[in-house]
């Protein structure tokens, strides 16, 4: 299975989710156009961490981002690994990733598992519960979000359940770029999966952005990555080689779990 993959590295209007879909829109249009078959959104792209007017601004299920992504996906035949918006459910707002296939049809919602302390996530997000596995045309794949790849134990415990793509939505601060960067290079060659990482570009109040998304493959070699400005980071990733990184050196097969715990 081959997939072209666009990473929309956006900038974010502080909490303007009307205006970010206007630009979502615009971008994926861009993707389409480029002959993608897969689109990837950043993290909480329709408010950015405009946080304190979450009451105000977050979205009731998510039923408006998933309704637009579903249009978008429909419309342009394209799978969309939907970023995260500022979900609204009955026991608070969670930081929710949707995937949605080309037919328009919702595969997943993982809510991000580790919420992230230095801006402040834990007084506004309840953090989720569930992983983030999916079948993408009966290929198993796997979302996080940002600061979840700081915990390789939990992107680990994707890749041993089958998935072989990790997307990676993410506002990722430009101070912290290195860490980034190194991150995920480490996520693919540990996993030796391929890892799809889409931050956004711009800045907010707070924050200044690291943009730099960043397609890896299993070998940890990077196929595209883009600059700090907004871009449209486009590369092809062929899932066939995960296989034959796998057999040239065999970690899983190699593991000794018994010492592990």
């Amino acid at each position: 299975m081959k997939l072209k993959v666009a990473c929309i590295q956006m900038d974010i209007a502080f909490g303007s989710p009307q205006e970010n879909y206007r630009r979502a829109e615009n971008w994926l249009q861009k993707a389409a156009d480029e002959g993608c078959n897969l689109a990837v959104l950043p993290e909480l792209w329709t408010t950015g961490y405009d946080l304190t007017r979450l009451d105000e601004i977050a979205d009731e299920e998510a039923k408006e981002a998933i309704a637009f992504l579903a249009d978008q996906a429909k419309k342009h035949q394209m799978h969309i690994i939907g970023g995260s918006v500022a979900n609204r459910t009955k026991e608070g707002v969670e930081n929710t990733l949707p995937v949605i296939n080309k037919n328009g049809e919702l595969l997943k919602t993982y809510s991000k598992l580790h919420l992230f302390r230095l801006m402040e996530e834990e007084k506004f997000f309840k953090a989720g519960k569930e992983d983030g596995l999916f079948a993408l045309e009966d290929e198993t794949m796997a979302a996080f979000i940002c600061y979840d790849i700081r915990f390789p134990e939990w992107l680990r415990k994707h890749v041993l359940a089958g998935a072989n793509v990790l997307f990676v939505p993410a506002e990722w601060p430009l101070a912290r770029k290195d860490h980034w960067r190194t991150l995920l290079i480490g996520r693919a060659i540990d996993n030796q999966s391929y890892v799809v990482g889409c931050n956004r570009s711009g800045e907010d109040p707070k924050n200044k952005f690291a943009g730099h998304s960043i397609i890896i493959d299993p070998w940890g070699e990077i196929i595209a990555e883009a600059g700090e400005e907004e871009e449209l980071l486009i590369g092809e990733i062929d899932l066939a080689k995960v296989p034959e990184i796998r057999k040239r050196i065999p970690i899983f097969e190699d593991r000794r779990t018994e010492f592990y715990s």
